[in-house]
Formats: structure tokens, sequence, C-alpha cells
């Protein structure tokens, strides 16, 4: 569904590179997430498949067709994409904000009325909730808005740069769990970046790392938390067990916080 090969991007004319050299591919059905740390490269190589930044070298294709023979706003209608500001529409309700995509590409009205009740009941929002303004809701409430618009148009792909990265703990949790059953279900391709290391383990099918502007693990959470031989890589992706075991220690022992 997703294929980057040798994808590079400077945004200094060269001198430094915030991606290099990056290939995967992302087959039907996957999720995949890319962690690693604050400038690794893995927002703008999220970018770069949907066009909000132009590679300067190397190819993208989706489903087999080169990004480049696509139009941007073409491009971008057909995958959807989830990020940590939400970017909903202050002087539009919900309902406007989620058929904003299907009204640009020519839906009827009464398709939108109908996928917007769809949504709001996929993403576990009462149905009244398309008459309310987005500053009329929770933080989590916009969130899920931002998961129904991205879902509107009925794509086969999700992009979600730090989806749930300013939410409260608990309703981070739950927007994951609910994510994962969506993507499930709709049999959905997710390609996600988070600083979560825990919320990769637990969400994906697959995990990337990336250290400075390139790949450096690839693999199922169980292999990358087994050991791995790099030793960076295994620092953080040994992170949720060191978090476990601090836990487990305050369970069993009563120790203090050190």
């Amino acid at each position: 569904m997703i294929t980057l090969n040798g994808v590079t991007k400077s945004f200094d004319g060269g001198t430094a590179f915030a991606v290099r050299n990056v290939s995967f591919e992302v087959p039907a059905g996957a999720f995949v997430a890319i962690v690693g740390g604050s400038g690794s490269g893995k927002t703008t190589t999220l970018k770069t498949i949907n066009r909000l930044i132009d590679a300067d070298s190397g190819s993208i294709a989706i489903e087999g067709t080169p990004i480049q023979a696509i139009e941007p706003h073409a491009l971008r209608r057909r995958i959807g994409y989830v990020f940590q500001g939400i970017g909903l529409f202050p002087h539009m309700n919900v309902a406007a904000n989620i058929g904003i995509t299907p009204q640009l590409l020519g839906w009827r009205t009464e398709e939108i009325r109908a996928r917007t009740i769809e949504l709001l009941d996929l993403v576990d929002l009462p149905r009244e909730f398309a008459t309310r303004m987005p500053s009329e809701l929770s933080g989590g409430q916009r969130q899920r808005v931002g998961v129904a618009r991205a879902l509107a148009a009925r794509p086969s792909i999700m992009l979600m740069d730090e989806p749930f990265g300013a939410l409260d703990p608990l309703t981070r949790d739950a927007l994951g769990v609910n994510y994962r059953r969506l993507h499930d279900r709709m049999k959905l391709t997710t390609l996600m970046v988070t600083h979560d290391v825990l919320e990769a383990v637990l969400l994906a099918d697959r995990i990337l790392v990336m250290r400075a502007g390139e790949i450096a693990a690839d693999g199922p959470p169980r292999e990358l938390l087994n050991d791995h031989p790099d030793i960076e890589v295994r620092t953080l992706m040994d992170m949720p067990r060191r978090q476990s075991t601090r836990v487990q220690s305050l369970l069993e022992n009563g120790a203090t916080h050190r």
C-alpha cells in the first residue's frame, strides 16, 4: 500500500538531513508505528507520503502509483490524516467538519449526512454532537471528531502523527484501543508516528525505529523488545520493561520512587 525507496529530505540545502535514504514498505492491512527521539525524522517521513513535504530524492508510491503522478490535493483526499493539533475548523460544527472532504469530492448531501451519523457511531460520540461546535467539546471528543473526519471519504490508508499525544493518559489509552478496533474492523492500513514506545508496542504490528533521519531498526514488537543488537535501539525499546519493573517493585515491596 505504501512504498518508500531511498527517500531523502534536507531543509538547509543538503548540509544536514532530516531524512536520509529511508526505504520501507507497508502492506495492506498493516499497523506500523514509527518511534524515535525528537528530530529523528519521524514526522518528516510521514509528511512526505501525502506530500505535505516533498522529498528531495527517492521515490514514494501509494498502491503502486508514484505520488508525484497525483496532484497533492487529490492525494490528500484519498489518505486519512490525523495529527496532534486536531485542526478542526472552529467556525464549523462537528457534522460540517466530518463532511468537508466528501463535500469537496462531490458527494450528495444525504450521503454526507448518513456517513456523518455512521462515523459518530464508529468513534463512540452521541449523534447529537453533530450540531456542536469544536469549542464545546473536550480534547478527547475533538480528537474523536478528527479521526471521524479522516475516515469520512473511506480512505484505505491512515497517516497518524502523535494522534493522542496531547490527551490525558486514560483518554489516550481509550482512544488508542478504540482506533485499533476501527483499524481491524475497516481493514485499514495505518502508519502512526509516536514518541511513546509503550503505545507503539501495544497498538502496532510492526515498529520502525528512526535515528538521525535513518531507519535504525524494523521489526515486530516482540522481536525489537528481545535484546536488539543496537544498544540505542535496545535502550529505547527496553523502556516499557523498565517502567513495568518499577511499578511491579512498588506493588510488591512498597519501594519509594528513585
